[in-house]
């Protein structure tokens, strides 16, 4: 994936959830290092208010439509609690007023699970609010599989193209 290219594919995606994965470990570490210094009842909160805001509303309205089809407003709810951003400027807004704790795993936690477990991350306007593929992603990643296989064969002319 790069500027021009943005999409990934099995391998890089892999690669990149294998990378959330190793934060989403060194987050449990300290979690279980430090559980007795926890907050569980804040470490709760901030873990639940990410899908509360972010994600439950949404899931809601896309079941509950004919056309699972949900307003943009679902998904911008959704990026902005599921963004590394904002997590960053909820704790460093907790540390600022209340002070640094060890509850605050629950944000990467929360997040870098999403990642790492469930492939989840930032969701584009055009596709469905539940996973699903995209008829559009569907024909392109069948001719991206049959043009790798094919450039395999004989190099992309004009290209210094490598395929993962």
């Amino acid at each position: 994936m790069d500027a021009k290219n943005r999409f990934e594919t099995k391998t890089t995606f892999a690669l990149s959830r294998m990378e959330w994965l190793a934060f989403l470990a060194v987050s449990l570490v300290l979690a279980v290092q430090h559980r007795s210094e926890i907050r569980w009842w804040v470490f709760a909160g901030l873990f639940a208010v990410i899908d509360v805001i972010g994600y439950i509303p949404g899931a809601v309205a896309y079941r509950r439509s004919p056309e699972k089809r949900v307003a943009r407003g679902y998904y911008v709810a959704y990026n902005v609690m599921h963004s590394l951003v904002t997590a960053g400027v909820i704790a460093g807004a907790w540390v600022l007023f209340v002070g640094p704790e060890w509850a605050l795993l629950a944000l990467p936690i929360h997040l870098m699970g999403d990642r790492a477990l469930f492939g989840n991350s930032l969701k584009p306007f055009g596709v469905a609010f539940e996973p699903e593929t995209h008829a559009a992603y569907h024909v392109f990643e069948q001719q991206y599989r049959n043009g790798a296989a094919e450039s395999a064969r004989t190099p992309l002319e004009g290209t210094n193209a490598v395929r993962a």
